[in-house]
């Protein structure tokens, strides 16, 4: 693609980064075909083409990002099925990454858009916050049908009905291997709506690692990943958050050595490996890097240090791939082999590329589009005919079994259970 960027501009390291992202795309179009949001609309402007122009448009110029533009970059998923798909190598997660800074410096939004996006990052990444919102949630819910804003009734109807205890092990502590010495050390990020909303997941997690000879540490001071005001455009709060994790995670390296540092839910994962890039041009940039070369999702560390073998059961699962794992970090077989080594028959649904409309906080912005490929994926995992759904993310997790009889679970809880840890708890009473 031909860009007309001056001299000046590209003094800009920014803008020269997305000079060259654009450079390399060739129009080809092959994106279209697992973008999810062209596959619902149809429009080509709320494709990754049509938004790699709109962009162009917008930095080449220097303008201000109008109504139209941030429509149809907020229409986005960031699934990054396009990258995948694309055989130029265009780094659109980077490009649409700026873009969205870009909107937050120099579009005014509507008063409403504004103040729910503020509230949700002012409540998300917080785990008290977010506990006490979903109280008030779970309260307004007979009342959703009358919120004047179709958003807002989205963020009451996802409200759980019931919201489990927390867990103690989210508190700073260090877990012993089971048995013998430690063969590694390991941090593990806890999240945060997830230790809220599915706290099990975090204790399968530990029990798996500790079994296999792990020492695993949760670091005090460590919080949210940064992801959700990343895709917003939070560019500066967002390095604040990674810097807070940055500082825990090297804390306990300097205290005893770290091998990795575990995520299990694969969005925050996909945002710990970019803790690098996201410090580019930072004092803390090597600092940064140096954390995102530890990360590792559960699946890929346990593929890593390796799985004993089960014995065949008679459980059928559907594994659905969650976005940021196979397209943000190109783990694509890795949990379905663990899962059929330790006994399980695996299929995947049809489509298996495509979002489930979930993406972060998606599913509350954009409501109609979310709902639709919701319904769709859904549809694709019936088909299936599983006992059970294996996932690694909770977002994808919470979209699939929402308005659904789908069980659906982590992919580390299937693990757990296959290797001496319990039942998981919306498993099915049998088989």
């Amino acid at each position: 693609m031909q860009t007309l960027f001056t001299p000046t501009q590209l003094e800009n390291p920014k803008l020269a980064e997305a000079n060259k992202i654009l450079r390399s795309c060739v129009h080809c179009g092959f994106c279209t075909a697992t973008c999810p949001s062209y596959q619902v609309l149809g429009d080509e402007a709320d494709s990754p083409r049509g938004r790699i122009y709109a962009i162009k448009e917008m930095l080449e110029t220097g303008r201000p990002a109008d109504k139209q533009t941030v429509t149809h970059i907020d229409r986005c998923l960031s699934c990054l099925a396009c990258m995948t798909t694309c055989p130029s190598g265009v780094n659109y997660m980077h490009l649409i990454d700026q873009a969205r800074e870009y909107v937050e410096q120099t579009y005014k939004r509507p008063l409403m858009d504004k103040m729910l996006r503020s509230v949700l990052a002012f409540i998300l990444p917080y785990p008290a916050r977010f506990r006490l919102a979903l109280y008030c949630a779970r309260m307004m819910r007979p009342l959703a049908f009358v919120m004047p804003d179709r958003r807002l009734r989205a963020m009451i109807e996802l409200a759980p009905k019931s919201i489990p205890k927390a867990s103690l092990s989210d508190h700073p502590q260090s877990f012993a291997p089971m048995d013998g010495p430690a063969k590694y050390r390991v941090a593990l990020l806890t999240g945060c709506a997830q230790k809220v909303l599915d706290p099990k997941i975090n204790d399968a997690t530990i029990r798996i690692l500790t079994r296999l000879g792990c020492e695993v540490v949760i670091a005090g001071g460590m919080g949210c990943c940064g992801a959700l005001r990343h895709h917003m455009g939070k560019g500066d709060g967002a390095r604040e958050q990674a810097a807070e994790n940055i500082d825990a995670w090297l804390g306990v390296k300097h205290q005893g050595g770290l091998d990795a540092v575990i995520i299990n839910t694969s969005g925050c994962g996909t945002t710990v490996k970019e803790y690098g890039h996201l410090f580019t041009g930072h004092s803390r940039a090597a600092e940064a890097a140096e954390i995102s070369g530890l990360a590792c999702d559960i699946t890929e560390f346990l593929s890593k240090i390796g799985l004993p073998e089960g014995a065949r059961k008679s459980v059928r699962v559907a594994y659905h791939a969650a976005c940021s794992l196979q397209h943000g970090q190109k783990i694509k077989d890795a949990p379905k082999d663990l899962l059929k080594r330790v006994g399980f028959e695996v299929v995947q649904p049809k489509d298996s590329h495509l979002c489930c409309g979930s993406a972060g906080t998606y599913n509350m912005l954009q409501p109609e589009i979310s709902g639709e490929l919701r319904l769709r994926k859904q549809e694709s995992l019936v088909a299936c005919k599983a006992d059970v759904i294996a996932a690694g993310n909770l977002g994808c997790m919470t979209q699939i079994a929402h308005d659904s009889d789908l069980r659906v679970v982590h992919t580390v809880e299937l693990l757990d259970w296959a290797l001496g840890g319990p039942r998981p708890e919306s498993f099915p009473a049998s088989p």
